[in-house]
C-alpha cells in the first residue's frame, strides 16, 4: 500500500506537470515574442524545427535540443599534418582525406609524405553508411624528406616558402575537423603530436573515432539548485525571462572563485582582461561589484593594465587592454568608492600614455592593433597577415574602445581635479572620433568598415564588425543620423548578429561564421539606444533562443544554423551570462548611473514584452532599490519614488531604500525603422599572386567575375585575365589582387599579400656593423645577427644608411623572436626608432614561435623623408617600450631594409 501511494503520488505529479506544460503551451501559442522561418520564441517556450525548450516554472526548464552533428559520423576524415604547430603541410584550406573502412575495428591510413597532396575523393553516404563507433585509426606520415633536408641543408622550405631551421624543429602534429582532432593549430597539445618510436622517419599517431564527446551535447533539464537570494531578484509575467534570469544568476555563482575573482567560464579558469571587463560592463558588475573590482586588480602589473591575450606576444599587436577602463568606471559608478577612482585613474593614465606612443598612428590618427576579442587571426584576417601586419592595422572596435577610454578619463580627471590632463584627454578623444569617422565610415553602405589593412599603405575592409558597430553607437562616435543608419543597415543573419559579415570561406565556425551572445548584447543595447524595436526584438530572440535550447549560456554559436558546436566553446561563459543579465538591467529597466551617483532609468520594452516587471534587492552605492514597471515603450509616462512623483535622478549616495514605480507610455517605438536581415554569405577566396618575368600572375578563383589590381592599395585597373603587366618606374610599389563579385563588393575577397616591386631591389645595411655588443648569447643564432635585450644588451644602436635628400622611404628590419608562440604569451619585442635624432615610430617584433630563433620575419614598416644623402637610424629601448612581460624584451636583428617609394 505504501509503495502504491508513493507511486500514485509520483504519477499524479507527472500527469499534473504534463498538464500544466500542455496548458502553458496551448495558451501561449499566440503569444509569440519573435517568429521566423528558423525558430520562434514564445513567452514560455522556444521552438526550432523538431526541438523545443519549455519553461516548467521560474526555476525549471527542459529542452530536447541535439546538435545536428551528432546525427552521423562520416567515414570521410579530413586532416593535414603540421610542423611546429603551423599550417605548413599543404596550401591553406587544402586538406588530406581518407575514407575509413576498418577491419576488426581498426584502420591504418596510407603512408603520406609531408608537403605532398594526397586525398581519397570517393563519395560516401554519411546517413546510410556512417562510421562504426569506437573505430581506431592510425595516421602514418613519412617525414624522411624533411629530415634529409635538415641534415643536408640545415633547414627545410615548406609549402609557403617559409624556412624551418633544423634547430627550431620541435615536433610534427596532426590537425583535423572531427573529434578528437582539431584545426586549432596554435593550441595543439601532446595528444596531437606524432611519434617516431623506432627512428625510421615514419611518424604515427593513434586515435579512436566516433566515441561519446561531451562537448557535442547539452543538458536536457535545468532546475535551480543554488541559493541566489543575495543577488538582485527579477520577476515578470513572461516565464521565459524569469527562468533564464535565474539560470544566469546560478551560472554566475558557479563562476565565482574562492579568491574573490570571476572565473571566465566552465572550461576556462582564471581572470582574462577583456573577458572580465566586458562582463563587468554588461551585467556582473551589478550583481557583485566587489568581485569585479578584485578581478580587475588581478589584471594590473607594474601600475599598468595587462594585455594578457592576443597575437604575437600580446601588446601592442593586441591593444584592447584599455577596455579595463570601461569596467573600472562601471565599478566606480556602482560603488562610489573614491579610493578606487584614484587607483584606477593612476593605472589607466599610465597605460594610455604608453599606448599613445606605441599604438597611436599619427598618420591616420587611429590606434593600431588587433580587433578587440577577435584574436584568432585566421578567423578574421587574410591568411597572409602576420602579427606585424595585424599590429599595423586599425580596427573599428578597438578604436571605438580607445575613444570611450578618453571620454571616461575626462570625467575621472574632472572628479579628481586634474584639469590639465582633462584637456589633453578631451583633445585626444576629438582626434580619435574625427579619425574613425574619416577613415572607417562607409557612406554607401551606411555602416563602418572592419579595419584598415595592408602593408606600407592602407585599404579599408568593407565588412561589418558587430562589436565595433555597436560601440560607435553606444559611445557616440557616430552622430544620431549615423547611429540610426548603423543599426538599420549593418547585415544580420537569421540567428543573430554575426561577429563579422560576410564570412571567410573554409574556416571552421568560431569568430568567423559565429555569433557571440555578449557581442549580440552590445548590439541590442545599441538598438535600444536608437529605438530600433525591430532590431532589438531580433537581438533579444537570438540570446533567448540559444540560452533556452542549450540550457546554459554558451560562449558562441554557428551563424549558419545556430548550433553550439564550433571550433571552441564552453558552457557557463561569464560574458554570455552578463549579456543575458544586461538585457534585464540595461535594456528593459534602462539603468544608468552618472558620475555623481545619480540613477537614471531609460527603459526600453518592445511591445511584445509588455506587462509587469519587478527588480528588487538591487544594491547600488548606499541605496537598495525595488523597481516595479508596467507597460511597454521607450518613454516613461509616470515615475514614483517612495510614493512621490520624480523627474530627476535618484541619489544613490544616500543610505536609503527606494520603492520605485515606473509606468511606460504604451507606445510602440519602431515605426518606419528597418533592419538589414540577409542570409549568411561567404566572401570570395583570395587569389594566390606571384611575379613571373614582368607580369603578375594568379590562379582562377571560383565565383570571381573579375580581378581588381591594386598598387600601393589604390585601384589601378580591373581585368578578367589571370595576369597583369607591371609598369616600369624608378620608385618601389606594392601590388596586390582582389577577387571581385558582381553581386556585391562586400563579397569581394580580401587583398592578396602585397608584393614589393623594387626596380633597383631593396637596399640592406647589416646592423651588426654599428652595434657595440656583437656577441649573441642565444645558442645557434646566426652570426649575422645582433641581440637586442631590453636595457641590458644594445640598448641604443645607431646606424647610417645611404639615401637621397627629399625622397620618401620605407624602412623595416629583419628579426627573430623565439621567446614564445606566435598566437599568445607576452614577449613581443619593442623598440623606438629615431631618424636623424627625431622619434618617428615604434619598431615592433612579435614572437614567431617557441625557441624558433631561425624563423626570420620582417618588422613593421616605418616611413620617412630623407633630410640628406646619409640618414642616421637609431634603435633605442625606452621605458614606454616595456612589453607585458616587463622582464623579457628580446629579439635578434639582422638587416635594416629600405626602399624608395613614390
Amino acid at each position: 500500500m505504501l509503495l502504491w501511494n508513493k507511486f500514485g503520488r509520483a504519477l499524479r505529479c507527472v500527469v499534473l506537470s504534463l498538464g500544466i506544460v500542455a496548458a502553458l503551451v496551448s495558451c501561449s501559442n499566440d503569444q509569440a515574442l519573435y517568429k521566423s522561418e528558423e525558430f520562434s520564441v514564445y513567452r514560455d517556450h522556444v521552438t526550432q524545427g523538431e526541438y523545443t525548450a519549455k519553461v516548467l516554472s521560474n526555476t525549471e526548464m527542459t529542452s530536447n535540443y541535439e546538435s545536428p552533428l551528432n546525427s552521423v559520423f562520416s567515414r570521410a576524415v579530413e586532416f593535414k599534418y603540421s610542423i611546429n604547430r603551423k599550417d605548413n603541410d599543404l596550401p591553406v584550406n587544402v586538406n588530406r582525406r581518407v575514407i575509413v573502412r576498418p577491419t576488426n575495428g581498426s584502420y591504418h591510413t596510407p603512408i603520406a609524405k609531408f608537403g605532398i597532396f594526397d586525398a581519397d575523393t570517393a563519395v560516401v553516404d554519411d546517413v546510410k553508411d556512417p562510421l562504426e563507433s569506437k573505430t581506431t585509426v592510425v595516421f602514418r606520415l613519412d617525414l624522411r624528406d624533411v629530415l634529409k633536408s635538415f641534415k643536408e641543408k640545415g633547414y627545410y622550405i615548406d609549402i609557403h616558402g617559409e624556412k624551418i631551421v633544423e634547430k627550431d624543429f620541435n615536433g610534427v602534429y596532426i590537425a583535423g575537423g572531427v573529434p578528437p582532432l582539431s584545426w586549432d593549430f596554435e593550441n595543439f597539445g601532446d595528444y596531437q603530436r606524432m611519434e617516431d618510436s623506432d627512428g625510421d622517419g615514419i611518424y604515427e599517431k593513434k586515435y579512436v573515432f566516433n566515441t561519446f564527446n561531451p562537448d557535442r551535447h547539452v543538458a536536457h533539464e535545468w532546475s535551480l539548485k543554488e541559493d541566489i537570494s543575495k543577488y538582485p531578484q527579477f520577476t515578470s509575467d513572461i516565464p521565459l525571462l524569469n527562468a533564464l534570469y535565474r539560470m544566469a544568476l546560478e551560472e554566475a555563482k558557479a563562476d565565482s572563485e574562492k579568491d574573490g575573482t570571476w572565473r571566465t567560464g566552465q572550461k576556462w579558469g582564471g581572470v582574462w582582461t577583456r573577458d572580465v571587463s566586458y562582463s563587468t560592463i554588461l551585467g556582473v558588475g551589478m550583481i557583485d561589484p566587489n568581485r569585479s573590482l578584485t578581478s580587475l586588480r588581478k589584471k594590473v602589473r607594474g601600475g599598468r593594465i595587462v594585455q594578457d591575450t592576443g597575437s604575437g606576444g600580446a601588446w601592442p599587436v593586441s591593444s584592447d587592454r584599455v577596455v579595463w577602463t570601461l569596467a573600472a568606471w562601471e565599478v566606480y559608478k556602482i560603488n562610489g568608492d573614491s579610493s578606487w577612482l584614484k587607483e584606477a585613474y593612476s593605472v589607466i593614465s599610465k597605460s594610455v600614455e604608453d599606448d599613445w606612443k606605441i599604438v597611436h598612428d599619427p598618420k591616420t590618427g587611429l590606434m593600431r592593433g588587433e580587433s578587440s576579442f577577435l584574436d584568432w587571426r585566421k578567423q578574421t584576417y587574410p591568411r597572409w597577415m602576420d602579427n606585424v601586419d595585424i599590429y599595423s592595422s586599425k580596427n573599428l572596435g578597438t578604436n571605438a574602445a580607445h575613444y570611450e577610454v578618453y571620454q571616461i578619463l575626462q570625467q575621472m580627471a574632472s572628479l579628481l581635479g586634474d584639469n590639465s590632463m582633462m584637456e589633453v584627454y578631451k583633445h585626444r578623444a576629438e582626434l580619435l572620433k574625427e579619425a574613425i569617422n574619416k577613415h572607417l565610415w562607409q557612406a554607401s553602405k551606411g555602416f563602418y568598415g572592419q579595419y584598415l589593412y595592408g602593408r606600407g599603405t592602407d585599404v579599408l575592409s568593407p565588412k561589418s564588425e558587430t562589436l565595433g558597430e555597436a560601440f560607435t553607437v553606444l559611445f557616440d562616435v557616430a552622430n544620431e543620423e549615423r547611429a540610426q543608419s548603423v543599426i538599420a543597415n549593418m547585415p544580420t543573419v537569421p540567428y543573430g548578429a554575426p561577429c563579422v559579415f560576410p564570412q571567410i570561406p573554409n574556416i571552421r565556425p568560431y569568430h568567423n561564421n559565429g555569433i557571440w551572445p555578449f557581442v549580440q548584447s552590445f548590439y541590442n543595447l545599441a538598438a535600444a539606444k536608437v529605438g530600433n524595436e525591430k532590431a532589438l526584438n531580433a537581438g533579444l530572440a537570438s540570446i533567448y533562443r540559444a540560452a533556452a535550447l542549450f540550457l546554459t549560456n554558451k560562449e558562441n554559436m554557428v551563424a549558419d544554423n545556430g548550433d553550439f558546436v564550433t571550433a571552441l566553446n564552453s558552457s557557463q561563459m561569464l560574458w554570455s551570462i552578463s549579456g543575458n543579465l544586461s538585457m534585464i538591467y540595461k535594456v528593459f529597466f534602462g539603468i544608468q548611473i552618472d558620475q555623481k551617483g545619480l540613477l537614471h532609468l531609460n527603459p526600453v520594452v518592445p511591445e511584445v514584452y509588455k506587462g509587469k516587471k519587478r527588480l528588487s534587492n538591487l544594491r547600488l552605492r548606499n541605496a537598495t532599490l525595488d523597481i516595479e514597471m508596467s507597460g511597454f515603450g521607450n518613454q516613461i509616462s509616470e515615475i514614483y519614488v517612495n510614493g512621490k512623483k520624480e523627474d530627476k535622478g535618484i541619489d544613490l549616495n544616500r543610505k536609503a531604500n527606494y520603492q520605485i514605480k515606473v509606468v511606460l507610455d504604451n507606445k510602440s517605438f519602431g515605426q518606419g525603422q528597418k533592419t538589414h536581415l540577409v542570409e549568411n554569405r561567404f566572401q570570395l577566396e583570395m587569389p594566390s599572386v606571384e611575379v613571373k618575368g614582368e607580369d603578375l600572375i594568379w590562379n582562377r578563383v571560383e565565383g570571381a567575375d573579375a580581378y581588381i589590381i591594386y598598387c600601393d592599395n589604390k585601384v589601378v585597373t580591373e581585368t578578367s585575365k589571370l595576369q597583369y603587366k607591371l609598369p616600369k618606374g624608378a620608385s618601389s610599389s606594392r601590388y596586390a589582387v582582389m577577387s571581385k563579385s558582381s553581386a556585391s563588393d562586400l563579397l569581394n575577397s580580401y587583398l592578396s599579400e602585397p608584393i614589393l616591386i623594387a626596380p633597383k631591389g631593396e637596399s640592406k645595411v647589416l646592423l651588426k656593423r654599428f652595434a657595440k655588443s656583437k656577441k649573441v648569447t642565444i645558442k645557434g643564432a646566426s652570426s649575422e645577427m645582433i641581440e637586442l635585450n631590453g636595457d641590458k644588451i644594445n640598448k641604443i644602436v645607431r646606424a647610417k644608411i645611404p639615401t637621397v635628400k627629399g625622397q620618401k622611404y620605407q624602412l623595416w628590419m629583419t628579426y627573430a623572436n623565439g621567446n614564445g608562440p606566435w598566437n599568445t604569451d607576452n614577449k613581443c619585442a619593442i623598440r623606438s626608432i629615431y631618424i636623424d635624432g627625431v622619434y618617428v615610430d615604434p619598431l615592433v617584433m612579435p614572437q614567431r614561435g617557441v625557441n624558433e630563433w631561425g624563423a626570420i620575419g620582417n618588422s613593421n614598416i616605418i616611413s620617412f623623408v630623407a633630410k640628406s644623402n646619409v640618414t642616421e637610424v637609431e634603435v633605442r629601448f625606452e621605458d614606454e617600450d616595456r612589453n607585458m612581460n616587463i622582464l623579457v624584451n628580446q629579439a635578434l636583428v639582422q638587416d635594416i631594409c629600405f626602399v624608395r617609394v613614390q
